[in-house]
């Protein structure tokens, strides 16, 4: 399964045969492997899914923050994320918790504001408002063109999301 070299929106996901559960993620240039834990009966070589996911809310709430901080030329001088993830069954209402740590000579007034252009990171509002999924049994060339990803895409997103 392969997606045209020229649209780095589109993410390839396929088996490498090594384990049940083991998968080639291949996005923008870059690979990286995903998989299940030894317990579950994968090989425990990458992240999980949910994993993957809950690092999407912390990636996009860090770099959000570094780019409203740089635009106001705030002392943020490293910010981390930490992201909880729960949900009870298939069918419940996942749950994340993000632990947000500014570090820099703040006041009051910027963290706050912060805090609250986190909540405006892009992954964020989508995983907030939910997404629709559509499905298509496919035979290769798979996905190509700028439809696959939206444009601009995820930059974009945030800079959409720094403005005031």
């Amino acid at each position: 399964m392969t997606a045209p070299a020229s649209d780095p929106d589109v993410v390839n996901v396929s088996e490498t045969g090594a384990g049940r559960f083991q998968v080639r993620v291949a996005v923008a240039g870059s690979s990286f492997l995903a998989d299940e834990p030894v317990e579950a009966g994968g090989l425990g070589s990458g992240p999980n899914p949910y994993d993957l996911l809950a690092s999407a809310l912390g990636a996009c709430t860090v770099m959000t923050l570094r780019l409203y901080a740089e635009r106001k030329g705030w002392p943020l001088d490293r910010a981390e994320v930490r992201v909880l993830h729960a949900r009870t069954g298939l069918e419940g209402r996942d749950r994340f918790a993000r632990e947000i740590v500014l570090h820099g000579d703040l006041d009051g007034v910027q963290r706050a504001r912060l805090m609250e252009i986190a909540d405006r990171c892009p992954v964020h509002r989508s995983l907030e408002r939910g997404a629709e999924i559509i499905s298509v049994l496919a035979h290769p060339p798979m996905i190509d063109g700028p439809a696959a990803g939206g444009g601009d895409g995820h930059l974009a997103d945030m800079q959409e999301a720094c403005c005031d």
